[in-house]
C-alpha cells in the first residue's frame, strides 16, 4: 500500500471530505428535515438579518469612501492606540460592531487591513473584540422573546459588552513582540489634522459619487448573501445532527466534563446547539430555564452569545480569506470572551446585583427591541452607533487635551 496515502499531513483533507459526504448523505436520508431547516434559516436571514444589517453595511462603505473613518482615526488615535494597540480608525469598527452585531466587525477589520491602515496583528486584534452581538438581539430577541423576562436584558447586554471590552484589553498583548504600525505624529492642532486626513482619503479613493454608491450597495449585498448562505447551511447541519442523535451523544460527553463545575444537565443540549449556532443555542437554553437554575441559564446564554457559534466563525473565516489575517486569534478570543461573559453575568446577578438594579433604567430602551419593525430597528441601532461614536470621540478629545496640557506643563 502506498505510504503517501497514510501521510498525517493528508488527514485533515480526508476528514473534511468525509464530513462533506456525511452531510450530503444525511440530507438525502432526511430530506424533509433538511428542507424545513433550510426554510427556517432563509426566513431568519430574509426577515431579520438582511433588512437589519443592509443599511449599516452600505453606510459603513460610504463612510469609508468619503474619508470619515480617517477623520475619526486622527481624533481617536490617542485613545485606541494605548488602550487596545490598534489604529484610531478602529474606533469606527468598534462603534459599528457594538451597535450593529455580527459580522460587521470582521468585515470592517478586514477592510482596514486591505487598505493598509493596520497591519496583520492589529487587524486580528481589532477583529477579536469588535465582532459582537447587537443590543436588540440580546435585550429583544433573547430577554423578551425567548426568556419572557425583559428585566434580564440589561444584565445580558452589560455582561456581553464588558466581556468584549475586557477581551480587547487582553488581546492587546497578542503579538506584542511583532512590529506595529507607527503612531501618527501629533504635530499641529487635532481638528485641522483630522480634516486634512478626511480630504486626503477622499482624494485617494477617487471614485465618483455614483460609482461609490454602486460599489457600496453591491459589496453590501454580496456580504449579506454570504451571511445568509452560512445561516442556512448551519441550520441544516444542526437539524441533521439532532435527527441522527449526534447532539445527544455530544451532550453526554460534555456533561461529563462540565458536571464537576455544577452545571445542570438540562442545559447540555443548549451548550451543544450554541457551539454551532447562536440563535438555536439561546432558544434551547431558554426552553431549559424551567428545569435549570436561572443563574446558570443566563450564564450559559451569555457564553453562547460571546462564543457566537461555528456559523459566525465560518462567516468570519470566509470574510478574511482574501487577506493575510488568521482566524486562530479570533477563535481564541471567542473562548476568552465566553468565559468572561459567564463570569460577568455571575457578578451582575450575584455580588453586583444591587448595582445592576440601580443602573437598569440606563438599559431600559434596549427592552423595546422585540416589537419593532425593520425601520424602527434601523433607527434604534443607528442611535446606539451615534451614541457610541460620540462617547469614543469625547474620550479621544479629552485625552488629546490632557496630553497637550501635560506637554505644555513639562515644557514650561
Amino acid at each position: 500500500m502506498n505510504t503517501k496515502l497514510l501521510d498525517k499531513k493528508r488527514l485533515p483533507v480526508y476528514i473534511m471530505a468525509l464530513l462533506a459526504v456525511s452531510l450530503a448523505v444525511s440530507m438525502i436520508l432526511y430530506p424533509d428535515e433538511a428542507y424545513t431547516a433550510a426554510v427556517d434559516g432563509l426566513e431568519v436571514w430574509w426577515n431579520v438579518v438582511f433588512p437589519a444589517l443592509l443599511p449599516f453595511f452600505i453606510g459603513s462603505e460610504l463612510l469609508m469612501g468619503f474619508g470619515v473613518v480617517h477623520f475619526l482615526g486622527v481624533l481617536l488615535e490617542p485613545l485606541m492606540r494605548p488602550v487596545f494597540r490598534v489604529p484610531g480608525e478602529g474606533s469606527f469598527v468598534m462603534a459599528m460592531g457594538l451597535a450593529s452585531g455580527f459580522p460587521i466587525g470582521a468585515i470592517l477589520s478586514s477592510r482596514l487591513r486591505r487598505e493598509g491602515i493596520c497591519n496583520k496583528i492589529e487587524a486580528e486584534r481589532l477583529m477579536s473584540f469588535t465582532n459582537t452581538a447587537d443590543p436588540l438581539f440580546m435585550a429583544g430577541a433573547v430577554a423578551v422573546g425567548m426568556l419572557n423576562s425583559p428585566e434580564i436584558g440589561a444584565t445580558i447586554a452589560a455582561a456581553h459588552y464588558l466581556s468584549s471590552i475586557t477581551t480587547g484589553l487582553i488581546m492587546r498583548f497578542y503579538g506584542k513582540d511583532q512590529p506595529t504600525a507607527p503612531e501618527r505624529k501629533q504635530r499641529g492642532r487635532m481638528l485641522p489634522r483630522a480634516i486634512n486626513a478626511l480630504y486626503e482619503a477622499r482624494i485617494k479613493d477617487g471614485r465618483a459619487l455614483g460609482q461609490l454608491m454602486g460599489d457600496a450597495i453591491r459589496n453590501s449585498v454580496n456580504s449579506l448573501l454570504l451571511v445568509g448562505g452560512f445561516i442556512i447551511l448551519f441550520s441544516v447541519i444542526i437539524r441533521v445532527l439532532t435527527v441522527i442523535g449526534a447532539v445527544s451523544v455530544l451532550s453526554t460527553l460534555i456533561y461529563k466534563l462540565l458536571a464537576p463545575f455544577g452545571l445542570d444537565a438540562a442545559l447540555m443540549p443548549a451548550v451543544i446547539s450554541g457551539i454551532f449556532e447562536i440563535d438555536l443555542g439561546c432558544q434551547v437554553a431558554s426552553e431549559a430555564a424551567a428545569n435549570a437554575p436561572m443563574l446558570q441559564t443566563i450564564m450559559i446564554i451569555g457564553s453562547i452569545i460571546a462564543w457566537s457559534g461555528f456559523s459566525v466563525h465560518a462567516q468570519v473565516a470566509s470574510i478574511i480569506s482574501d487577506t493575510d489575517m488568521s482566524i486562530v486569534p479570533f477563535i481564541i478570543a471567542r473562548v476568552i470572551q465566553a468565559i468572561l461573559a459567564a463570569a460577568f453575568t455571575w457578578l451582575l446577578m450575584g455580588p453586583l446585583s444591587l448595582v445592576t438594579t440601580a443602573t437598569a433604567p440606563v438599559f431600559s430602551s434596549l427592552q423595546q427591541g422585540s416589537g419593532l419593525n425593520v425601520l424602527q430597528k434601523t433607527i434604534f441601532m443607528s442611535k446606539y452607533f451615534i451614541i457610541l461614536a460620540a462617547v469614543l470621540l469625547l474620550l479621544g478629545i479629552l485625552l488629546n487635551l490632557y496630553r497637550g496640557i501635560k506637554f505644555v506643563f513639562f515644557r514650561s
